[in-house]
């Protein structure tokens, strides 16, 4: 069972977010790490498709979750990223209900979304239909398939409810840092009008049945502990960071 499958299911699912590292055995070290997924960068990282499908299929064939965010909500990014073998799709700043009707369009094949369909090829570990109907393949590829919707504006969490309750998406994920920034309290996640977001968000989620997150420092999520299944904590930078850190700080120990 995927990590999606399993998320779907009702279990909580673990990861990071990639936003530097190229190398695909990066899939095979989460797995031994315990990982369930990696979400990679591709709005703030230099991934190119090329990249994206190399990677796609190691984690596939390691069993761990793949997922990305994409630049921007294009079928150029969404469908591609899809067909090269990725998982779970993140669209940063899904402001509305259009919005997420748009992603689910191009994320989801029919009757959901209108998805089109290239099955031999990464998304089916080039297997083709894997043996079944392409009716029966969509609506496989369909369960297999994460839409996350990236909440991290003021119009946004105005439009929450909306999109929340928009058919395909599966689950909403909020961007502290461009959240506060676009409520004019940048950093500020203790700021009561902050943490009043946040809910309206968790509850939209819940009345849907969608998986909530929130990609934050450990205090934030701390403070939603056992509200979260869709778990995704710090990115590469900074663990190498902290890791060389430990080196060093060990190293000195030795003057």
């Amino acid at each position: 069972m995927t990590a999606v499958e399993r998320l779907k299911n009702g279990e909580s699912i673990k990861g990071t977010l990639v936003r530097l590292l190229d190398n695909p055995e990066v899939a095979l070290v989460a797995k031994v790490a315990g990982l369930d997924f990696l979400m990679y960068d591709m709005e703030h990282g230099a991934y190119a498709i090329e990249s994206l499908a190399r990677i796609a299929s190691t984690a596939r064939a390691a069993g761990v979750g793949i997922f990305a965010r994409v630049p921007q909500l294009e079928k150029c990014y969404v469908s591609r990223a899809l067909d090269a073998g990725v998982q779970g799709i993140m669209v940063p700043m899904t402001n509305t209900e259009e919005m997420a009707k748009e992603f689910v369009r191009l994320a989801k094949y029919g009757p959901v979304g209108e998805r089109g369909l290239g099955s031999n090829g990464g998304l089916s570990d080039y297997n083709g239909l894997c043996g079944l109907s392409t009716q029966a393949f969509m609506e496989d590829q369909n369960r297999k398939t994460l839409v996350i919707c990236q909440i991290e504006t003021v119009e946004a969490i105005e439009n929450v409810d909306k999109i929340a309750a928009v058919n395909g998406v599966d689950a909403l994920l909020i961007g502290p840092n461009d959240l506060s920034i676009s409520m004019g309290i940048p950093g500020e996640y203790d700021n009561p009008d902050f943490l009043k977001a946040v809910d309206k968000v968790i509850v939209a989620a819940e009345k849907n049945n969608l998986a909530f997150s929130i990609h934050g420092p450990k205090s934030l999520l701390s403070r939603y502990k056992g509200k979260q299944r869709l778990r995704m904590f710090s990115f590469d930078i900074n663990l190498l960071t902290e890791g060389f850190k430990g080196v060093k700080d060990f190293l000195s120990t030795l003057d």
